[in-house]
C-alpha cells in the first residue's frame, strides 16, 4: 500500500487540497455553531420545553366601555370558534370551559400563621393545552380531591409582594405542592367540601385550572342545565408571526393575552437568523465538496496512464480507489475535529454572557453540534468514496 500511495500521490496539488480543507472547515463551523447557537438560546424565549417549542397564543374578546355598561356579552359562539379553526395559521384550538357554581378556598398554616380564604373560580381545558406534567392531573370524584394548577406569576405575587410586605414566610413550588386547600363548592341547593392540592404551576395558562373531567362533573352537579359558553380561546399557531393573525384578530374584535403575539415573533425570528445562517454554511459546505471533488478528478485524470497500468498487473478499482478514500476521510475527520473544537472554544464566551443575562437558563450539553457534524461527516465521506470508487471504475472499464 506504501508504494501504491507514493506512486499516487506525486500529482496531488498542496494548494487544491488547502482551498478544499479550509472552505470544508469554514463552512463546517458555521452549520455547527448555528445550530448549537439555537440550541443554547432558544431556551430563554421558550422556557426550555422543547427544542422546537409549539407556538400558542390565547384569545380574547375586546371589552369597549359601552359594551360593558350594557353587558354585553364577550363570549365566543360556536361559530365563531369553528371560524378561528378553519383559518390557516391555526393548528389546534381549545375553549376554557368556566365553572358555572361558586367557588371559595381556604389555606391555613398554624404554624407560620398564614391564614388565607378568598371567593374564586374554576376553568378548564383540554389536557394537550397543559404545560405541567400530567402524572397527577386526575380527578376521582369518591376520593373528595381536586387537582388543581395556578399561574406562577399568583405564586410571585405572593412571595414579593404580600408576604414581602407583611414579613410573611416565602413560600417554594415544592411546599405548595404539599399544602391542601380547603375548597367549597355551592350551587343547586348543595355545600360540599373538597381538598385541593396544587399539582403545578403553569407560565402559558393564566388562570385556576381544573381537569376537564372535574369540571364537565361539577357543573352538572352544581348547575345542571347550564350550557357555559367559553370567554377565552387557546389556539396553537404555525407561525406567530404571520400577518394574516393580526389582520384576522383586528377584523374580528380579537386581541391576544400578555402580548404573546410579540413573543411569538421573537422566536420566530431567532429561528428564521439560524436557518439563513445554516443555509449559508450548507453553501460553503458545499461548494467545498465540490472543490474536493474537482481536485480528486483532476488528480485521478493527471493519473490515469499510471492507474491504467495498476490495473492491468493486476490491482483491483477498489484497491486502486482506497488512497483517494482515504485522503478524503482525512481530511473530512479532521475537518469535523477541528470544528467541534472551535465551535466549544466560542461557545465558552456566549455561554458566559447568557448565565450572566439569565441566570435560571440551563446550558445544555454540546450534542447537538457533535451530532450534526457526525452526520455531516458520513455524509459527505460516503459521497466522496462512491464517487471515487465509480471514478477508478469508470477508467478500467474504459481500458477494458
Amino acid at each position: 500500500m506504501k508504494l501504491l500511495w507514493k506512486l499516487l500521490r506525486q500529482h496531488i496539488s498542496p494548494g487544491q487540497l488547502s482551498g478544499f480543507f479550509l472552505a470544508n472547515l469554514f463552512g463546517m463551523i458555521i452549520v455547527l455553531l448555528s445550530v448549537q447557537f439555537y440550541a443554547d438560546v432558544i431556551p430563554v424565549f421558550t422556557q426550555g420545553d422543547t427544542f422546537m417549542k409549539k407556538e400558542y397564543i390565547i384569545v380574547t374578546k375586546k371589552m369597549s366601555t359601552i359594551g360593558s355598561l350594557a353587558g354585553k356579552n364577550n363570549a365566543f359562539s360556536n361559530d365563531d370558534i369553528k371560524s378561528l379553526g378553519q383559518q390557516p395559521f391555526t393548528k389546534n384550538i381549545g375553549a376554557f370551559t368556566p365553572s358555572q357554581f361558586k367557588v371559595s378556598a381556604g389555606l391555613a398554616m398554624q404554624e407560620t400563621g398564614i391564614h388565607l380564604s378568598t371567593e374564586m373560580f374554576f376553568e378548564s381545558v383540554s389536557d394537550k393545552f397543559v404545560d405541567v406534567n400530567l402524572d397527577k392531573w386526575h380527578f376521582n370524584k369518591e376520593t373528595s380531591s381536586i387537582p388543581i394548577i395556578i399561574p406562577r406569576n399568583y405564586l410571585n405575587l405572593y412571595n414579593f409582594g404580600f408576604a414581602q410586605a407583611r414579613n410573611l414566610p416565602k413560600l417554594s413550588e415544592g411546599l405548595m405542592g404539599l399544602i391542601q386547600m380547603d375548597i367549597t363548592l355551592r350551587g343547586n341547593g348543595r355545600v360540599e367540601e373538597y381538598k385541593g392540592n396544587i399539582v403545578g404551576f403553569s407560565n402559558r395558562l393564566n388562570t385556576i385550572l381544573v381537569p376537564q373531567s372535574f369540571m364537565k362533573w361539577a357543573n352538572n352537579e352544581f348547575a345542571p342545565g347550564t350550557n357555559p359558553k367559553p370567554a377565552r380561546l387557546i389556539i396553537e399557531v404555525s407561525n406567530p408571526a404571520d400577518a394574516s393573525i393580526a389582520q384576522y384578530f383586528q377584523k374580528k374584535g380579537y386581541e391576544a393575552e400578555n402580548d404573546k403575539l410579540d413573543a411569538g415573533k421573537t422566536t420566530y425570528f431567532l429561528q428564521l437568523i439560524t436557518g439563513i445562517v445554516l443555509s449559508v454554511g450548507l453553501f460553503i459546505s458545499v461548494l467545498s465538496f465540490y472543490i474536493l471533488m474537482l481536485s480528486i478528478y483532476l488528480l485521478l485524470q493527471k493519473n490515469t496512464t499510471k492507474l491504467e497500468n495498476l490495473l492491468l498487473i493486476g490491482y483491483s478499482p477498489v484497491r486502486v480507489a482506497i488512497p483517494y478514500q482515504l485522503l478524503t476521510l482525512g481530511l473530512n475527520f479532521i475537518v469535523l475535529l477541528l470544528s467541534i473544537m472551535f465551535v466549544a472554544w466560542i461557545r465558552t464566551y456566549y455561554t458566559r454572557i447568557l448565565t450572566l443575562l439569565f441566570p435560571q437558563i440551563e446550558i445544555k450539553s454540546l450534542l447537538p453540534a457533535i451530532v450534526v457534524g457526525v452526520l455531516l461527516f458520513a455524509v459527505v465521506s460516503l459521497i466522496n468514496i462512491i464517487a471515487v470508487q465509480k471514478k477508478v471504475a469508470s477508467i478500467w472499464m474504459h481500458k477494458s
